[in-house]
């Protein structure tokens, strides 16, 4: 096997995608699985559909170009609101796109008339991660100004939370977006057919909640992969957890002192913080480094600590039994470390549908 590799095991991500929506269903709450983390890799793509994702989303038309040769196509979602500069492209790869820019929307409508194609918009509020987002005192006179745009069709509305401040999905803010969405019909005279609640932080406040809400929908990405709530970090009881490892080989192996010697200036990435006189410590370096993965992201193997990295090594020390020249190791990786290791063209990605015999189907 080359390295570092990737594992992606697709029977856990199809697994986790299928108990996900089935459990969302009783709640009417459809969800559109999100790519971006794994770079719209047609293979986890596709699976996803054979899973039963009516639709897939993307952040980058780059990942939903991937996309458009599928045997089976179905509906594409740009989730970061586009680019002026990519719009001709967003009319060409994607069906539906979240967008918060009447003169994006305009040049969308451009596009597409020019197409003769219909595109889809579900315009996003801002609820308070100020990241994007149509404030909600500006929302009627921002769909007063795109709702006779020819060949643009109002989708919905939706929200995003938890990305940018880790603001948490609640009673005030989703239900807010509902009596948004009453309002846009009611002034309009329209039927929204969408209306999303945001990711996957949304979903415990979806299944814990008893009244009424319009909120029919979510962009769900880190929860399919690493089966954990998003907010706390914590692992959802029925869901796989370890679909994901990285595995990496040792390039050297020896015993050295832990403390640097000589005089100490900045590193390649800035300061450095102060090193702990731990006497001779048991040391190894894995080929693997800054230029390939999120490095607090990596969760080693107990007995294992991670001590730093530079751009192309990782060096590790153990309590244990000394390493060896080409041995591996294998760690757990979290979502930012996946999301950089997909990226990486140095890293192999090996995708396998080994079953795991030690888990238990629990609900959550």
């Amino acid at each position: 096997m080359d390295y570092p590799n990737l594992e992606i095991n697709c029977y856990k991500i199809h697994y986790n995608f299928q108990l996900i929506t089935s459990i969302l269903r009783s709640k009417n709450i459809s969800i559109t699985p999100v790519t971006k983390v794994c770079s719209g890799d047609p293979v986890i793509a596709n699976l996803l559909i054979n899973a039963g994702a009516e639709m897939l989303a993307d952040s980058r038309i780059q990942n939903l170009k991937k996309m458009n040769n599928f045997s089976h196509p179905i509906p594409k979602l740009l989730i970061r609101t586009p680019m002026l500069s990519e719009v001709e492209s967003v009319i060409k790869y994607c069906e539906i796109s979240l967008n918060s820019e009447i003169k994006i929307i305009k040049k969308l409508s451009y596009f597409a008339k020019k197409e003769n194609i219909q595109h889809q918009i579900i315009v996003m509020v801002e609820l308070g991660d100020r990241r994007e987002g149509v404030m909600p005192s500006d929302l009627i006179d921002f769909i007063r100004n795109i709702i006779s745009l020819p060949n643009i069709k109002i989708k919905g509305i939706g929200t995003n939370l938890a990305c940018r401040y880790g603001v948490i999905p609640d009673d005030q803010k989703m239900n807010l977006l509902s009596e948004l969405a009453h309002l846009v019909e009611s002034t309009f005279n329209i039927k929204l057919d969408i209306i999303s609640g945001g990711n996957s932080s949304s979903i415990d406040w979806l299944l814990k909640y008893k009244g009424e809400t319009r909120i029919n929908h979510l962009r769900i990405g880190e929860m399919i992969y690493f089966g954990c709530d998003t907010l706390q970090k914590k692992p959802i009881n029925g869901l796989f957890t370890n679909a994901i490892t990285l595995t990496a080989e040792i390039i050297e192996s020896k015993t050295k002192p832990s403390l640097p010697w000589g005089n100490r200036g900045e590193s390649s990435f800035g300061k450095q913080k102060e090193v702990q006189d731990k006497g001779e410590v048991s040391q190894a370096i894995l080929a693997l480094g800054r230029q390939d993965v999120h490095v607090p992201g990596l969760i080693p193997p107990e007995g294992i600590q991670i001590i730093s990295a530079t751009s192309d090594h990782l060096i590790i020390e153990t309590s244990g039994d000394p390493f060896l020249v080409g041995q591996t190791i294998t760690f757990e990786l979290t979502y930012a470390a996946f999301l950089f290791s997909m990226s990486s063209d140095y890293i192999y990605k090996t995708f396998s549908k080994n079953k795991d015999l030690n888990h238990h189907d629990l609900k959550f």
